[in-house]
């Protein structure tokens, strides 16, 4: 039963993600040059491979120094306007990364609104992968702060530590371990990471993941794109095992003595609050608002409002709706049967958990070109691009529901099935009220995710499949002012798209539900 459930999922990720990994390497195989271990022969894909490996370091870095104290103070004063803040700080995770590079560049473009032009600087980039993955950190820092020991700061206060003692030795060894997962998840995200790497580090700053596409799409050289997709697999791999190690460490069911949060007293902790939300502002507020401010002509002089009612629009619009809810069909029951079963697999679970990650370690380029030379009798076809963009966000579902289901405390099922209640009833009863937020919010991320999926729509989409972000590209792509306002307009139209479905999905923010109450009810 256990390796029975893991059977649907197994298939899929086999189909489409290493069956196309595997076709690819073999196609580049043969003719491959320089080779697999001449790569690091080579100084122009060397610097590639080593600036990747770069960027991603220096950006998973700075988000933890950044991180940290902003989580601490939302994980310890109690303010006005601190749910909110938490909830918005999600925003950048859930808009689309095409989106965010166009924001990044409003601000620090060319034309950008700060007056700074920062194209052609690697600076640009990691800037973008900040913004983009600053989230994951301090809701991660929040997290591991609530899971602190409250009796044992007290005793450590007692006994004479000052505050900054009492955080060295109690609270710092438990966060420990949440941010080395949560870097670990921002350097991957950051290594095989596409649009932003492809919109903001230009020629000159290029990933390998850019380069891959380069070379596969522009000069054909499916032999050198080859080895470098299989060094960035490994690479990819080894990160992602190190993660799903680290995050099976930290399931532990949540702590009851949690340090309870404070209004901000005297000035030090005051002025704490107001450069944390500051931080926040600048870093993951500012690209946004950026946009609108850009946007924002065309809105006042009717112009965006003519390019939102243009055909080519609409037909986008629609398409991009109709893919993401068709994709999410196929991607939530996917996610869930990927969960349970790596929870169930107990000794295999870490490598099951680390699988989940397999479309964030393969590029969706690398994919979506294996899935042309694997199956070419499908090139185009509707069912190919639906289960492609399945793939890339089936992973939201899989590690937010996994992770959920390793905080449920196991003594609530033994108690409900000892009261008789059938295994069903048991997990309709305890189990599922326990996991639903976290699988709504996986749901959540997997839909912004799929509204914003721009690789696999460029290469495996038709001309009639237009998508908002190949429209978006197309505009960019056009010289002059007003194609660059148009593709500012419908950013702005994909941002709140993305926003507008993460906040239907997601709902309302409930109290963590009585485990108590639940297993008493069953």
């Amino acid at each position: 039963m256990r390796f029975a459930l893991s059977a649907l999922p197994l298939g899929f990720l086999l189909l489409f993600a290493a069956a196309p990994v595997a076709r690819l390497l073999a196609e580049g195989w043969g003719t491959a040059e320089p080779g697999f271990w001449g790569l690091w022969a080579d100084a122009y894909l060397r610097g590639r491979v080593l600036w990747s490996l770069a960027q991603a370091g220096l950006s998973a870095a700075l988000c933890v120094l950044l991180g940290l104290p902003l989580a601490w103070v939302f994980a310890r004063f109690e303010f006005a306007g601190r749910a909110l803040a938490l909830r918005a700080l999600m925003l950048p995770f859930v808009v689309p990364t095409l989106v965010a590079a166009m924001g990044v560049l409003a601000l620090f473009g060319p034309r950008g609104v700060l007056g700074i032009d920062g194209s052609d600087t690697p600076w640009l980039l990691v800037y973008g992968n900040v913004f983009f993955n600053l989230c994951l950190v301090v809701r991660a820092g929040v997290d591991a702060l609530d899971q602190v020991s409250a009796s044992r700061v007290a005793a450590a206060r007692t006994l004479g530590a000052t505050p900054w003692r009492a955080f060295w030795r109690v609270e710092w060894p438990a966060v420990r371990p949440w941010l080395a997962s949560a870097a670990c998840l921002a350097f991957l995200y950051c290594l095989s990471g596409f649009g932003l790497a492809l919109v903001l580090g230009g020629q000159r700053w290029a990933t390998a993941e850019v380069e891959i596409y380069t070379l596969v799409a522009h000069e054909l050289a499916l032999g050198q794109a080859g080895v470098l997709a299989l060094w960035m697999l490994l690479l990819n791999g080894a990160v992602a095992l190190a993660y799903a190690a680290i995050e099976q460490r930290l399931a532990v069911p949540a702590r009851a003595d949690r340090l309870p949060r404070r209004a901000a007293r005297g000035m030090g902790e005051r002025a704490a609050v107001a450069a944390a939300l500051a931080l926040l502002g600048a870093v993951a507020a500012a690209p946004l608002l950026a946009i609108v401010w850009r946007a924002a002509p065309a809105l006042a002089d009717g112009s965006a409002w003519r390019v939102l009612g243009e055909p080519a629009t609409q037909l986008a619009l629609g398409n991009t709706l109709r893919f993401t809810v068709l994709a999410l069909a196929l991607a939530l029951p996917m996610g869930v049967l990927h969960a349970v079963s790596a929870q169930a697999l107990r000794g295999w679970g870490v490598v099951w958990r680390a699988a989940a990650f397999l479309p964030f370690v393969v590029s969706p380029v690398t994919v979506a070109f294996g899935l042309l030379l694997l199956y070419p009798e499908w090139t185009a076809s509707l069912p190919l691009l639906v289960a492609a963009y399945a793939l890339i966000a089936y992973p939201f579902i899989a590690k937010a529901l996994a992770a959920a289901l390793d905080a449920v405390p196991p003594h609530l099922a033994q108690a409900a099935a000892t009261l008789g209640a059938s295994p069903w009833r048991v997990f309709w009863r305890v189990t599922l009220p326990q996991v639903w937020p976290a699988l709504r919010r996986g749901t959540a991320f997997a839909a912004a995710t799929m509204l914003g999926e721009f690789a696999v729509s460029l290469f495996l989409s038709r001309p009639e499949w237009l998508t908002l972000t190949t429209l978006i590209h197309q505009r960019l792509g056009r010289p002059g002012e007003s194609n660059l306002q148009a593709a500012l307009v419908l950013a702005g139209l994909l941002m709140a798209l993305a926003l507008l479905v993460f906040v239907l999905i997601e709902g309302r923010a409930r109290p963590r539900p009585d485990p108590a109450d639940h297993a008493r009810t069953a």
